[in-house]
């Protein structure tokens, strides 16, 4: 057998969960690259019915179907984050972290790179739809691509099967490491919780439509902290969240979110809460940002309109106090926060308004 020419090969993907046409493309990649570095993305959001499986989780599906290549060094499995606001910061993550494998794997193995011009690295992928999109962002490695597309199966339809009140799991095209964890997670309080918020999206459209809707958050900052809610209702219910919500018809998209604060979080200084004027002096308008990324919920085309309020640094911070349809609402340490904590794409949000 030829010794492969290409050193390092990657392969991106969010494996929700891992099948057997991923499976397919590993193996064939194998075929041609020393290592294979599997990035698996969405590492970082909440769960939801469209990224149930935590990172830890998929990676432990590729594990069980590719014990000896991970053992022998062959595979290396990595978390990717989401970056659905910049193209180019996603980019530099793949980049980055494909870099550190690379020279780290190689002086490990007593080869001195001095860059990564010495060593071959290609891309590897097969181009099924628009979300392959990516295969085309790095000219600057080789490409490894797969001919075909091993059947006609995706992993959506693998969930779409799972998540029923009898749960299906989809055997035939899962490798039974995959599908013994398929059969234990539907056992679990997240299965529950996750079947209720699929049958809840299901509906959501016969009752609103699909959009798109016009919505309003609030960022609001004050002292190194910033105000979140926990979503008391689904999707998301108990997730923190950024005060906001849907734009009435008759009132203009600022309003909406100068009324979704002072409705979810009753915001209020020593003599009383904040009246609507007093909350709109705080908004930095040059900070004002649209994000409307088509897949950023599950409920349909939703577009919202992030306002940054600026509040003065003082010792006391001013009271909150969750209600309509926030559980609670509560000041948080930015430092503190995790991208998993956070509901929809607001995570991304804050990055964006804080500067993260």
């Amino acid at each position: 057998m030829t010794k492969p020419a290409i050193d390092f090969g990657v392969f991106i993907g969010r494996f929700q969960p891992l099948h057997i046409g991923h499976e397919h493309v590993i193996h064939s990649a194998l075929e041609q690259v020393k290592c294979l570095i599997i990035l698996v993305g969405s590492a970082n959001a909440a769960r939801d019915p469209r990224n149930p499986f935590t990172f830890e989780e998929r990676q432990k599906m590729i594990r069980s179907s590719f014990a000896y290549e991970m053992a022998e060094g062959r595979i290396i499995v990595e978390p990717l984050s989401d970056l659905l606001y910049s193209d180019n910061a996603w980019v530099t993550e793949v980049q980055r972290r494909v870099s550190d494998i690379v020279l780290a794997k190689g002086n490990a193995g007593g080869f001195q790179a001095s860059g990564l011009k010495d060593f071959r690295i290609a891309l590897t992928g097969y181009g099924k739809d628009d979300s392959s999109y990516y295969l085309r962002m790095f000219p600057e490695w080789d490409n490894v691509q797969i001919a075909s597309q091993y059947g006609t199966f995706g992993s959506s339809d693998v969930r779409a099967r799972f998540f029923q009140r009898i749960p299906e799991i989809a055997q035939s095209i899962l490798s039974p490491g995959v599908a013994q964890d398929l059969e234990e997670f539907s056992l679990t309080d997240a299965f529950r919780r996750l079947l209720e918020e699929a049958e809840f999206l299901a509906d959501y459209p016969k009752q609103w439509g699909s959009g798109p809707f016009v919505t309003a958050d609030a960022v609001v900052i004050q002292s190194g902290h910033i105000l979140l809610v926990e979503r008391g209702q689904m999707p998301g219910q108990g997730l923190l969240a950024l005060p906001g919500g849907f734009v009435n018809p008759q009132e203009r998209i600022r309003d909406g979110a100068i009324r979704e604060l002072s409705e979810e979080t009753g915001i209020s200084d020593s003599k009383g809460q904040i009246s609507p004027a007093a909350l709109g002096s705080f908004i930095d308008d040059s900070r004002t940002q649209i994000f409307d990324a088509p897949s950023r919920s599950l409920r349909g085309r939703i577009i919202t309109h992030a306002f940054l309020f600026r509040l003065p640094a003082r010792r006391k911070m001013f009271g909150v106090k969750g209600a309509d349809d926030a559980a609670h609402a509560h000041w948080h340490r930015i430092g503190d926060l995790r991208p998993d904590m956070l509901f929809e794409d607001h995570w991304s949000i804050i990055e964006q308004m804080a500067d993260l």
